[in-house]
């Protein structure tokens, strides 16, 4: 069975911002040739860490929902940490969305 999850990867563009629409698509393609089916891509723009734990101060922040099995994830978390444009990844699962049905209209009673 397919879950849903939400994917928040921080890429080091450092001396690449030319590039990032480019290595955003090539995720992506990573994600559907591991077996997942990419929902949504959120590309939050370039961003100041608050404390510097690396050699990066800044990194380029993409959210990525998707559906896939739970064995998936343990695929792509060894696949992007060898991966030298994915500075950090985060992984968690999400509820499943519900469709919106339309609400029964409440008829006021006539008296």
């Amino acid at each position: 069975m397919k879950n849903r999850y939400e994917a928040l990867l921080v890429l080091n563009t450092q001396g690449k911002e030319d590039t990032v629409k480019d290595v955003v698509d090539r995720i992506e393609g990573e994600f559907n040739k591991e077996g997942a089916e990419v929902e949504q891509v959120q590309k939050m723009d370039k961003r100041q860490f608050s404390y510097q734990a690396g050699e990066l101060d800044s990194g380029y922040f993409v959210n990525f929902i998707f559906h896939a099995d739970s064995q998936l994830i343990t695929k792509l978390r060894s696949k992007f940490k060898l991966d030298p444009e994915v500075y950090r990844q985060h992984y968690q699962r999400l509820a499943e969305k519900k469709d919106k049905q339309p609400r029964a209209k409440k008829v006021a009673a006539a008296k």
